[in-house]
């Protein structure tokens, strides 16, 4: 049996993985900021509640990380996340209040934001020369954001928010079993050589900075954006086709990218990206109103995400030798989706109000995509990349 074919099984299992890991974004994402709003809670603190989503991501990834990187164990550590994770989240069927929602997300996102960084280690360790797969393994992520963004937003209008937890739970569980299936292998380790400590060199501290900066300027999207469709005059399953629309975009973005980036590289293609992210925010502050242009503004998410995602994750696996992949991609995680996340989230939660200067939250995003881009614009052409 040739090693391609010995190991499609594990490509498979990893691929659903990705499906319901992403599928539990397409519930959480867009329509958790509606489900507290539900509960009562008003848009600062609901902003609050998201920025927790995001920031023990600051936390979670670097821990395990330091553990998978030490021990070789990727596989274990993203079978017991799935399994805490789903257990956790079980303290979503209790309505409780703001302190009570609070600790609830911060223990059950410790365990879940521990995941994707392992898996995404385990699947271009899996690929090994093989990187330009990637795209469209990563792809089955962005078909199950599709299907269930769009299936619970009918979902919400049809039966009310307090169908998301059993949606959710449901994920966790099939996040959990397609988990078990991975091999409880170790990342082959040479532990007599001298590890050299991590080091931060200028092309990666701006790469960094530009993904803090361009995770901030997604706040409003992360957070508020069904939200924002409805005070617009959308409907809770017209805002999930619309962002729907944006995973399709995403989707087909991720089969071109390795194509793009072999002709143009990484650096150009983030600069690219990251200018279009910009003229998103702006369409989405003024032209909102039209469902054309809302339209265009999303399919503009295959350059936000899609493109912005896939480069990063080839830039930070070519920037960290396998001795600090794990630790590579938790700081890109925790810092981008992290820091900047819960900045983004929470700074748009105080621009926000009672909703009249939302368009203001998405004009702050913008220029936050502006100075990402401007991060980028410092890294060098031509850097060092380590050896496997």
């Amino acid at each position: 049996m040739s090693q391609s074919s010995a190991m499609t099984p594990q490509l498979r299992w990893i691929s659903a993985c990705y499906f319901f890991f992403f599928a539990i974004l397409g519930v959480l994402v867009p329509y958790l900021g509606v489900f507290f709003e539900h509960r009562g809670f008003d848009a600062q603190e609901i902003g609050f509640l998201l920025a927790i989503l995001m920031a023990t991501r600051i936390v979670a990834p670097n821990i395990w990380a330091q553990v998978a990187d030490r021990t070789g164990m990727r596989g274990q550590l993203v079978k017991l996340g799935a399994a805490c994770s789903a257990v956790t989240f079980l303290s979503f069927f209790y309505h409780g209040d703001f302190v009570y929602l609070a600790i609830s997300l911060s223990i059950y996102t410790f365990f879940w934001n521990a995941i994707l960084a392992q898996l995404e280690v385990i699947t271009l360790e899996t690929l090994g020369s093989n990187t330009g797969g990637y795209g469209k393994i990563r792809s089955f992520g962005s078909l199950g954001y599709l299907v269930f963004v769009v299936g619970v937003g009918f979902a919400i209008s049809e039966w009310g928010t307090e169908v998301l937890p059993y949606v959710g739970l449901s994920l966790f569980l099939g996040l959990l079993a397609c988990a078990l299936a991975l091999p409880n292998t170790r990342a082959s380790i040479d532990k007599t050589s001298v590890v050299k400590p991590l080091k931060i060199d200028k092309a990666i501290f701006w790469f960094l900075l530009s993904a803090v900066l361009l995770q901030m300027s997604a706040g409003p999207f992360y957070g508020f954006f069904v939200l924002y469709l409805k005070q617009v005059g959308y409907t809770e399953s017209a805002a999930g086709i619309y962002v729907a629309l944006g995973v399709l975009a995403e989707i087909v973005m991720f089969m071109y990218a390795p194509r793009l980036m072999g002709r143009f590289g990484v650096r150009r293609l983030l600069l690219v990206s990251i200018a279009m992210t910009a003229a998103r925010w702006l369409l989405m502050a003024f032209c909102a109103h039209s469902m054309w242009w809302l339209a265009i503004a999303q399919l503009l998410h295959a350059f936000t995400f899609g493109l912005v995602h896939a480069a990063s994750i080839q830039f930070v696996h070519q920037h960290f030798d396998i001795r600090h992949r794990s630790k590579g991609q938790a700081l890109y995680a925790s810092l981008s989706f992290g820091v900047g996340g819960a900045l983004g989230t929470w700074l748009c939660g105080m621009i926000w109000g009672d909703g009249s200067l939302a368009w203001l939250s998405w004009l702050v995003a913008g220029i936050c995509a502006v100075l990402s881009m401007l991060a980028v614009l410092m890294i060098p052409k031509a850097s060092q990349q380590p050896s496997a």
